[in-house]
């Protein structure tokens, strides 16, 4: 009974923490600070910034002393413009937010036989053992995302934008926004909660294992 407890304790905690993972995964996809450009006063734009995301571009720049007016552009990965490294990226935070849904859903399904006490530790489906699978692949997917496209703005690639948009090819600087931040807490959360259901099916496995050597 003890067992039965313990193990659902843990499931709980390993829950909250890929919930929170999948939460900042999904917000990640949405914000647009992935790159910040800086762009200098030029022929094609004022003084301002450019955030570049992964579903859209924002173009902000000074109107008055104390404002600022945006222009966003959505795009998708159909757009033959976009570098490798974003349509690659919309596919694995895609890709992501998938694998950490199922892992949630197949921790929802360990809860509930958890609390009715349909806990099989040695059956051939485990969905423990599957939602840390899935969340540590989730992670893994999210973690290439941010390396590329902080490789990207350290070698300072540039961008193709439609001339519709005046947007330069290259930014005067440009650096890391507030969105690979929030990326990377979600990687983090995600390979948190796979470790966590993962070892616990280990520590489980072995506790149980001289009882069952001695019969």
């Amino acid at each position: 009974m003890l067992l039965l407890i313990n193990s659902a304790n843990c499931q709980v905690a390993g829950f909250a923490v890929a919930t929170v993972g999948w939460i900042l995964t999904t917000t990640s996809m949405g914000l647009v600070e992935w790159r910040v450009w800086y762009i200098e006063n030029s022929a094609l734009l004022p003084p301002g910034l450019v955030c570049v995301g992964m579903w859209k571009v924002c173009v902000y720049h000074h109107v008055s002393d104390h404002s600022k007016a945006a222009l966003c552009q959505r795009y998708s990965y159909r757009d033959a413009y976009l570098p490798l490294d974003i349509r690659a990226s919309q596919n694995l935070l895609l890709l992501a937010s998938i694998l950490g849904l199922l892992g949630r859903a197949s921790i929802v399904f360990a809860l509930r036989n958890a609390y009715l006490g349909v806990l099989r530790e040695n059956a051939a489906f485990n969905p423990c053992v599957a939602s840390g699978i899935l969340n540590l692949a989730s992670g893994v997917c999210i973690a290439i995302a941010v390396v590329w496209n902080y490789h990207s703005v350290r070698s300072e690639q540039g961008i193709s934008f439609p001339p519709s948009l005046s947007i330069p090819f290259k930014p005067n600087t440009q650096e890391i926004g507030s969105a690979l931040l929030v990326a990377c807490l979600a990687a983090f959360m995600m390979f948190l909660s796979g470790v966590i259901f993962l070892s616990h099916k280990f520590s489980t496995a072995t506790r149980v294992q001289p009882q069952t050597s001695d019969m």
